[in-house]
């Protein structure tokens, strides 16, 4: 039995803020780390190793270390399957770039990203990028309300988590917005083979690094 993803949708699942966790498959831990560090916006960033960390002594280091918990990004790093993930602490909100460069040289790689506080309110993401391609991404309320209405990318494999989406009887306007993020997300898991365990990222340490300017 895995954790899958669903426990993502409670309040506050991994910190304040919501969470942002990347699953690469075709890359070490390390090297998923180095790729989005070079992946955020706007500055050239190199991934600082800091040792093992639980989420909150990562958000202490942050703002020790930078005087703002939320002035920088820090990642935790590990293993689930196939894929490795990396979940992010900080101010990771907006700094990220598309999927697709992480995903260059044949690697899949998926984003499940929720901002909860911001209270406009943005809808919970994902984005899935295979070999430099973005091919499938949505809401996952699968409303119009922030850009994709429906699963956007390339026609095949947008159209087959279409389906699944469908078949699970979403969207809804009936249902309670955090039950459709929950549904969503259990699609995706399974139409992807994700996981992400719940103890270590919620109770336990895991090896850490930190996005700092190169």
């Amino acid at each position: 039995m895995t954790d899958g993803t669903t426990w993502l949708s409670a309040p506050r699942s991994i910190a304040f803020g919501g969470y942002h966790v990347v699953f690469a498959r075709g890359l070490t831990p390390g090297e998923l780390a180095d790729r989005l560090a070079e992946n955020v916006d706007g500055m050239r960033c190199v991934a600082v190793a800091v040792g093992e960390h639980t989420g909150g002594s990562l958000e202490e280091l942050l703002d020790y270390t930078f005087g703002d918990p939320f002035a920088s990004i820090g990642l935790r790093l590990g293993r689930a399957g196939d894929w490795v993930y990396a979940v992010a602490y900080g101010g990771w909100q907006g700094e990220f770039g598309s999927l697709e460069p992480v995903s260059r040289g044949g690697v899949h790689a998926c984003l499940l990203e929720y901002e909860e506080e911001n209270g406009k309110p943005v809808p919970p993401q994902f984005e899935y990028a295979h070999d430099g391609r973005l091919l499938s991404a949505c809401n996952l309320e699968l409303d119009a309300s922030w850009g994709y209405q429906g699963v956007a990318g390339d026609p095949a494999t947008a159209a087959r988590l279409q389906d699944l989406l469908t078949a699970a009887g979403l969207p809804d306007p009936e249902l309670d917005r955090r039950e459709v993020h929950r549904i969503a997300l259990g699609v995706v898991e399974r139409f992807f083979g994700l996981s992400l365990p719940k103890a270590p990222i919620v109770d336990g340490t895991l090896p850490a690094v930190m996005l700092e300017p190169a």
